[in-house]
């Protein structure tokens, strides 16, 4: 469990110490033994250039864009910020263009290692927001940092992502709730997060309803749309009342980017493009190229 938390979650020792209420002492103790054990295997593998998976990965895929690194496990999701500020450079952002941002480690870690200089930008929320303490469900506070990086003008949406179905019109409807809503029709890049089922990362069970937790057979989710490996959207009983981009919102976005690592989530990505709801990775090697096998097959 240690070991997963660390190396596949990302999760940092001191925030896996507080979750099961051990030091974190015990918890470096514990990721030492996986290693000794061989429960833990580091490898130092030679890959081919990542400018060339990048090339197979778009061709494979039919993306607009990609960029995959080749870096070390240790700030993996914060080196994902240089190629996905290289992506908003070259995507002709200007004063009243508008960035929607997503929710999630990767977001939240590109965001922190910082956004080019692009004055003028309006960042909105991909979503409404989460009743939780985790830190990667904060996305206001994204927006607001993401514009201050920019130079731009942040836009909040104080409402929840998934109300009751009796106050979500409420919610809509609310003026400056509205207003921003509307941006939503006109986004020119979306930044977004691609998750796992919720079978696969129950670290997120207890932020999920049961009707989503009941979806063992999808690929993966993008702001809460689920879909399976092929692109198809997988219906669940709050996809009515989400306050989120919706699937046709995001498949008119001129770029789409989907920050996201791990080979585990390479059918998430898959079903993810499939589906339209990102038409651009960025990556790191080991999951482009698992990624490739599957696609290869």
């Amino acid at each position: 469990m240690v070991a997963r938390l660390h190396y596949e979650s990302d999760l940092p020792q001191i925030e896996i110490a507080r979750r099961l209420g051990l030091s974190t002492a015990t918890i470096s103790r514990l990721l030492r033994r996986a290693r000794e054990e061989g429960i833990v295997r580091i490898e130092i593998r030679d890959f081919a250039a990542p400018d060339e998976i990048t090339r197979e990965l778009i061709e494979a895929l039919g993306l607009k864009q990609a960029a995959v690194v080749d870096t070390v496990e240790v700030g993996l999701l914060g080196s994902l910020a240089q190629p996905v500020g290289s992506l908003l450079r070259t995507a002709g952002l200007k004063d009243g263009s508008v960035l929607a941002i997503g929710w999630g480690r990767a977001v939240r870690e590109v965001i922190r290692a910082g956004l080019p200089r692009i004055p003028g930008v309006i960042t909105v929320p991909a979503t409404g927001g989460m009743q939780q303490s985790a830190p990667h469900f904060q996305i206001n506070e994204f927006v607001r940092l993401a514009a201050e990086q920019l130079g731009g003008v942040p836009k909040f949406i104080f409402a929840p992502y998934l109300p009751s179905p009796e106050y979500r019109d409420a919610f809509v409807n609310d003026p400056t709730v509205r207003d921003q809503i509307a941006l939503w029709d006109r986004i020119d890049v979306a930044l977004v997060g691609v998750g796992l089922p919720h079978t696969v990362d129950p670290i997120h069970a207890g932020t999920v309803t049961s009707s989503e937790r009941a979806l063992a057979h999808v690929a993966g989710d993008v702001i809460r749309h689920y879909f399976d490996e092929a692109g198809n959207i997988v219906p669940w009983e709050g996809d009515k009342s989400l306050i989120a981009v919706s699937p046709a919102q995001l498949r008119a976005v001129p770029l789409v980017i989907g920050v996201a690592v791990s080979p585990e989530k390479a059918r998430a990505i898959i079903g993810a493009v499939r589906a339209g709801l990102i038409n651009a990775v960025v990556t790191d090697v080991a999951t482009a190229q698992a990624i490739l096998g599957v696609l290869q097959g």
